[in-house]
């Protein structure tokens, strides 16, 4: 199969389309949920300012040498973009404006299904817009003409590569199913989001190998090393969450 790369622009367009879709079905669970507290909203704007700083600033520092490293206003403006600096920076931003608001409850399974609708979506322009991965001999390998491939130094035309894109795309559809079946189960308050977050570090640490970004140390690129920091974290607050909920249950 082959792919004909839209223009990078693209990549924003779909990018707003999964947030305007996020928007509406954070809205939506608002009200199937009954939470009134018009604060929701202010955690909302936390989320997308927390996301927009984070993702767009988290790669400035990439070398120890100071000197290799962009400006500050040359990597906001021309910087990345990453989606796992972007879902940091947004969970802080919910954080730190429930402190500011006084907000008490947990609302990370109203933001479960916005988020992985939203990335479902999202990922649709880095599809279309960016490298696919590396070589594959599957028969859904998706190839690039010579000058959709010059576009990506390195990248090989011609030869089918791993729609890596297309691959998280499927995992977001399929998470956010089950999100939807399992949103009115009996649970604690965020094991189903953070049950979501650990299992999107996994298959994104494993799809890794097939994305074709630059190996850093060790055989593991960038976000993989990330990945190996948070997961740990994920696995020790899920763990909690669910304990927690036993011991709800046996004094219930």
């Amino acid at each position: 199969m082959q792919i004909g790369l839209l223009p990078a622009e693209a990549h924003d367009v779909f990018v707003g389309a999964g947030l305007v879709v996020a928007g509406a079905l954070f809205a939506y669970e608002v009200r199937r949920r009954r939470r009134s507290d018009p604060r929701l909203w202010y955690l909302v704007a936390g989320a997308l300012v927390g996301g927009l700083l984070v993702s767009r600033l988290a790669g400035w520092a990439r070398h120890l040498d100071p000197g290799r490293n962009a400006g500050l206003a040359q990597q906001w403006l021309y910087g990345g973009r990453s989606i796992l600096s972007g879902l940091v920076g947004a969970y802080l931003g919910v954080l730190l404006a429930k402190r500011l608001c006084r907000y008490p409850w947990r609302t990370g399974d109203l933001f479960a299904p916005a988020v992985a609708a939203g990335l479902a979506i999202g990922r649709i322009g880095c599809l279309l817009t960016e490298r696919p991965g590396t070589p594959t001999g599957a028969p859904w390998g998706v190839t690039l003409s010579r000058s959709d491939a010059a576009r990506f130094p390195g990248t090989p035309f011609a030869v089918p590569l791993h729609p890596s894109f297309a691959y998280e795309i499927v995992f977001q559809v399929f998470a956010l199913a089950l999100l939807i079946a399992y949103r009115d189960r009996p649970t604690r308050p965020d094991v189903l989001f953070t049950a979501y977050l650990t299992a999107y570090a996994v298959f994104r640490f494993a799809v890794e190998f097939v994305r074709g970004n630059e190996v850093a140390v060790a055989g593991l690129t960038r976000p993989q090393i990330f990945l190996l920091c948070c997961l740990p974290l994920l696995g020790l607050r899920l763990r909690a969450l669910r304990a927690a909920g036993r011991e709800e249950t046996v004094w219930a």
